[in-house]
């Protein structure tokens, strides 16, 4: 788990900037600056100082009337370098091409923020529903497969102090017991998959293996997910050995060379 630092001295307004743009997302795209202000807590004043800033350099612009703000162009700019630059994606995408397929449902790759997966590259499927999610999405970790893929191989410690916390009921068959979910992860850890069915969403099935580098360290997961009229029961099994088999080629090339990823549990 990422350890929280303190900011050094004199970067309060980095900071205050940073939180207006992590403000905007796919539920958020556009705010006044009254609404703005006030979901960061600034006053109108400085927040209209520092998106002005913002402004200057692109990474704030207005909508069409004016009246709103919204992401600016060099944001996209900046998302296409990261993305570009991220060796795990480049890494993964063949594994993901070939299992969306095999299979013919989406294929995404993930990583771990805080407390929540974030997907960063996919293929979508070839079925005209596909249970498209999109670049950028993010999940709670518990109720994602790729989630509880990382979580069931997290040293011991991280494991307990996330458990500390309650566990947010997500969709209808999210686990939000800690014994119950410490459970689920030893079978994750036996088979080398997680599935998760219905626990993100109302008849979404999606099944997820972990990445684990030249450090032994999981960094990322991949999966393959579908609507639970297509990934029926008998295909869970078929489809978690094609997902973990291609994790396990994405960990070769990273460097991991232990053989079975080892667990606290």
């Amino acid at each position: 788990m990422t350890s929280v630092t303190k900011p050094y001295p004199g970067t309060q307004s980095i900071l205050r900037a940073v939180s207006l743009l992590k403000a905007f997302d796919d539920e958020h795209p556009e705010w006044s600056l009254s609404q703005l202000a006030r979901k960061v807590d600034l006053n109108k004043t400085t927040a209209f100082r520092l998106l002005s800033a913002l402004e200057s350099e692109g990474l704030i612009a207005r909508n069409n009337s004016g009246d709103n703000y919204i992401l600016g162009p060099e944001i996209v700019v900046m998302g296409g370098h990261a993305l570009r630059s991220n060796s795990l994606r480049a890494v993964s995408r063949v594994e993901l091409e070939r299992l969306a397929s095999t299979t013919g449902e989406t294929a995404s790759l993930e990583i771990m923020t805080g407390t929540e997966m974030l997907i960063i590259d996919e293929v979508v499927g070839d079925h005209l529903v596909s249970g498209v999610r999109s670049i950028g999405t993010r999940w709670p970790v518990h109720g994602a497969s790729t989630g509880l893929a990382l979580l069931a191989f997290w040293p011991a410690d991280d494991l307990d102090a996330f458990l500390q916390n309650p566990l947010a009921g997500i969709a209808s068959k999210t686990i939000t017991d800690p014994a119950e979910l410490r459970q689920l992860l030893i079978q994750i850890v036996e088979q080398g998959y997680a599935v998760a069915d219905e626990m993100l969403e109302m008849d979404l099935v999606a099944i997820g293996a972990p990445l684990v580098d030249y450090n032994s360290c999981a960094v990322g997961a991949v999966s393959i997910y579908g609507p639970k009229s297509r990934i029926v029961q008998e295909r869970v099994v078929e489809i978690g050995e094609l997902v973990r088999d291609a994790a396990v080629r994405i960990s070769d090339r990273l460097g991991y060379r232990s053989g079975r990823l080892s667990s606290d549990l």
